[in-house]
């Protein structure tokens, strides 16, 4: 199992990639410096795929990625996953801890994905593709594919626009009240 020293030591590095300045990873990153009292610059890229070419090659020190972009180049052993910012270890890599379990108790910093309309859409048209994207998750070959990848599938119960609305707002809000991103 990994400990903070070990979260602390690659923290104390110069460069962290960013793939979306203000995105999950960017705002996490900026997070970890205020929990930890360290502090490292930020190298901005045109997403995931250069972040992870540039850590695996040491260009940088550090990301804070998405496990669909790092977890094959973890298993391949390119890099070394530290900690995941879920409040659970992944279903599909459980070797990883999460930060509670390296020593930062608390840290967040989870994405998610959802299926979006423009405002407006009629509610028939809704109810539609939600059932269309509740069947087709609910097949077993997708959810193994998905898995595969480190995708976590929300519960049936939360596979709803309600629970979708419901989702960003307190996450987001508080984590960018916190790094007071502006």
């Amino acid at each position: 199992m990994q400990d903070r020293r070990q979260i602390d030591e690659i923290l104390l590095r110069r460069t962290g990639g960013s793939c979306v300045v203000g995105g999950t990873d960017h705002i996490g990153g900026i997070l970890l410096q205020k929990e930890t009292g360290t502090r490292f610059g930020f190298v901005p890229y045109r997403g995931g795929a250069p972040v992870l070419q540039d850590l695996a090659a040491g260009q940088i020190d550090m990301a804070m990625l998405d496990p669909t972009t790092s977890l094959a180049q973890v298993r391949a052993g390119l890099v070394k996953a530290y900690a995941v910012t879920a409040a659970t270890r992944l279903s599909s890599a459980p070797e990883i801890p999460t930060f509670d379990e390296a020593g930062l108790p608390g840290f967040r910093a989870s994405q998610w994905h959802g299926l979006w309309v423009p405002k407006g859409t009629p509610k028939d048209i809704i109810a539609k593709l939600n059932a269309a994207a509740v069947a087709a998750l609910a097949d077993a070959g997708l959810r193994a594919r998905l898995a595969d990848l480190g995708q976590e599938i929300f519960p049936r119960d939360q596979q709803t626009p309600d629970a979708l609305r419901a989702l960003p707002r307190p996450s987001l809000a508080s984590a960018i009240a916190r790094v007071r991103v502006r």
